[in-house]
């Protein structure tokens, strides 16, 4: 193993406790998951692409520590939003101050606040919806059906952005994925601005629901997936927050066992989840890793490691420890 950078050894020599013990313990358990032969699915939740996690994910990727994503229909296009557009984005560090009149200002002037960033509607939401139009097209057209990762990739290999490029391309996680074709899964990619932009046009009448392939079939993929690359150490997951981009992959396995009835299916073999959120009330994001023993997730030996604080924050130290940093 190569010597750690000075990233790296600040961590171990400073991360002694609490959050940042679990977030020292995880990342050890994931290098030694890969060490040991193991594949990694990563879950992007939230808007971890407008926060500009490509920084360190897209190295990930390269690097071959991350062999297969799930995430939302806003991380999708937002990784390749920030490439296009990234000069006009504006930040708004007193977001937390804001009156609803000063939001409607934004709106007025075609910004979308996420947290303290404002994505720029033309820059960004139009430019991607103009070309994706034109693959949307010829895909329907000709009753080719594509998932909507798919048409992302032909989108960015085809080099029409390159025209927009404002940040260093390797910055992307997007592009790196698509360099590699490294398999992804979108679940509710519908809820996202493309997907309703798409919808838009089927409500018009200008293309066909089907010529994008949803979730069903996303399941039905990572149904196939999974078996054949669980063999050995087999799959870990890497669940960054919670929601659809977490719940919908990590339930395959209790599938493939309960209703397929494929009682030799492994378990995930490795669980690490960051999350802020609230341990109550029935939420998915909230639930501690034994709760999914319960459901036929996790196995009772597996590694599971839960890290409570900010993935902002978390993610790119665990990624930078990762990469010898």
């Amino acid at each position: 193993m190569t010597t750690k950078g000075p990233i790296s050894q600040f961590i171990e020599t400073n991360y002694l406790h609490f959050n940042s013990a679990a977030l020292v313990d995880a990342a050890k358990g994931y290098e030694t998951h890969l060490l040991e032969g193991g594949k990694m699915m990563v879950t992007l939740a939230g808007a971890m692409s407008t926060a500009e996690l490509g920084k360190s994910l897209a190295e990930m990727i390269r690097q071959d520590k991350i062999h297969i994503i799930s995430c939302t229909g806003a991380n999708l296009e937002e990784d390749i939003m920030n490439l296009v557009a990234h000069n006009s984005y504006k930040r708004v560090p007193n977001y937390r101050d804001l009156s609803p009149q000063e939001e409607w200002d934004l709106l007025e002037n075609h910004y979308n606040r996420v947290t303290d960033t404002c994505i720029p509607e033309e820059e960004a939401f139009r430019r991607l919806q103009s070309h994706l139009y034109d693959i949307w097209n010829k895909a329907d057209k000709s009753g080719e059906r594509y998932f909507p990762h798919e048409f992302m990739y032909q989108m960015l290999n085809s080099g029409v952005l390159e025209q927009y490029y404002e940040i260093d391309p390797k910055d992307s996680w997007m592009i790196a994925a698509a360099e590699k074709n490294l398999p992804i899964v979108v679940p509710g990619w519908e809820d996202s601005t493309m997907g309703n932009i798409f919808a838009s046009y089927c409500i018009k009448g200008e293309f066909k629901p089907t010529t994008t392939k949803g979730g069903i079939e996303y399941m039905m993929w990572l149904a196939d997936w999974y078996p054949k690359n669980s063999g050995g150490k087999g799959v870990g997951f890497f669940q960054i927050g919670g929601g659809i981009a977490g719940d919908f992959p990590i339930c395959v396995v209790p599938m493939l066992y309960q209703d397929m009835e494929m009682h030799d299916i492994p378990f995930w073999s490795y669980f690490c989840q960051i999350s802020d959120s609230t341990t109550s009330y029935g939420s998915y994001s909230g639930a501690v890793p034994n709760e999914k023993i319960t459901w036929g997730k996790l196995d009772i030996n597996t590694p599971k490691f839960i890290i409570e604080s900010d993935a902002t924050i978390v993610a790119p130290l665990i990624f930078a420890y990762l990469l010898g940093m």
